[in-house]
């Protein structure tokens, strides 16, 4: 299930996005960007609709995935 990140508040937006960088341990070649960097990036592409915040009801847990892939995961 989709959450729209606008209802969120804030602080909370600000946290599940942390999570979601900290976790995912992406590479950015050869310069390195901060996590606030890396958070801003991310909060960018929910702004801009390129990345949505996903409820899984299965798992209890919200996961940032690319608006154009399927929520079932096919």
């Amino acid at each position: 299930m989709m959450i729209p990140w606008q209802q969120l508040d804030p602080s909370t937006l600000t946290n599940i996005i942390e999570a979601f960088v900290l976790r995912e341990g992406t590479d950015y070649g050869d310069e390195e960007k901060s996590l606030a960097e890396k958070v801003a990036d991310v909060r960018a592409q929910l702004v801009a609709g390129t990345a949505i915040l996903v409820w899984s009801e299965l798992y209890e847990t919200v996961n940032i995935m690319p608006a154009d892939q399927p929520l079932d995961g096919k």
